[in-house]
């Protein structure tokens, strides 16, 4: 079928609009990018912006080279893990309980997780809970508090109500009990759901900074997001070369005089967020699959 002048016109105008739009999306890490790449008191000149100018690895060597965010990563990396497996579990589980008609105040509990979803009760109250919870400086402040989402549980549940009741009737009626339905029918079933709510949460895990900022003091507890926060609002690059052992270590290989700190900036906002780039692209189509799935159920 051929199309019309006007129809081309419009969609020229659209895909126009489109590549313009991921250029803008894309365009900032780039930029990054290529800032990170370069020798930071050449990037200071300006002019680079797509690719660098005068290629270094030094800016990536400084980061990687320091104690403090090493260890800042393996507690992201840790919270992300173990955050992430909790709250599917919590989530599940909670889900597939809901599940059940039969279940006794079952409309009680819902309303009263429905208003947790929508009121809060204020960061100093939930400072305070924290505190009397032993939770305050502890790894567990990042695992305990988020291992429930209100919204992950209704999605969980709003899809299990969609999966046919004779295949829960028929292995009941051969002598399943609740926990081996779940095993055997709703967790095979839920994969594709469960990536999609584990992305949501693995994500929300490494990009949270706000914990480690208000609810963790001790410097070895902080993840490297946290450390991120405060590298940005850093005055000079003595934040991130620390100790005088740690300068002499980093100093190997490396020439100092021509990094500066925004280029570590640059560097270290690359070292947190290509990680979960690279996992995204593994867990896109089950995402994908999921957030359909949900939708038409729903």
């Amino acid at each position: 079928m051929q199309r019309s002048a006007s129809d081309r016109a419009g969609q020229f105008i659209i895909i126009a609009l489109l590549l313009l739009l991921c250029f803008s999306v894309i365009y900032p890490f780039l930029y990054m990018l290529a800032v990170s790449l370069n020798v930071g008191s050449d990037a200071a000149k300006g002019g680079v912006y797509l690719w660098p100018r005068q290629f270094t690895l030094d800016n990536f060597r400084i980061v990687l080279g320091n104690r403090i965010i090493r260890h800042a990563y393996w507690i992201t990396i840790a919270r992300t893990i173990a955050g992430t497996v909790v709250g599917l579990l919590v989530t599940l589980l909670a889900a597939f309980g809901l599940s059940y008609r039969s279940l006794p105040l079952r409309g009680t509990l819902l309303g009263y997780v429905l208003v947790t979803m929508l009121f809060s009760g204020g960061l100093i109250p939930f400072y305070i809970q924290l505190h009397d919870l032993s939770l305050l400086n502890s790894f567990w402040v990042y695992i305990v508090p988020s291992a429930f989402s209100a919204w992950n549980m209704f999605v969980m549940l709003k899809f299990i109500q969609g999966i046919p009741e004779a295949l829960i009737e028929s292995a009941e009626m051969d002598g399943a009990h609740p926990f081996r339905v779940l095993w055997s029918i709703i967790l095979p079933l839920s994969k594709p759901m469960l990536a999609a709510l584990g992305l949501f949460t693995g994500v929300m895990h490494w990009n949270d900074w706000f914990a480690g900022a208000f609810f963790v003091s001790k410097q070895n507890l902080i993840p490297v997001q946290t450390f991120l926060q405060q590298l940005l609002s850093a005055q000079d690059i003595s934040a991130v070369l620390g100790s005088n052992n740690n300068v002499e270590a980093i100093a190997r290989g490396t020439s100092l005089s021509n990094v500066t700190l925004m280029s570590v900036k640059m560097a270290t906002v690359m070292v947190s967020a290509i990680p979960i780039l690279c996992v995204y692209p593994f867990l896109q189509r089950f995402f994908v699959k999921g957030v359909l799935i949900g939708s038409v159920k729903g």
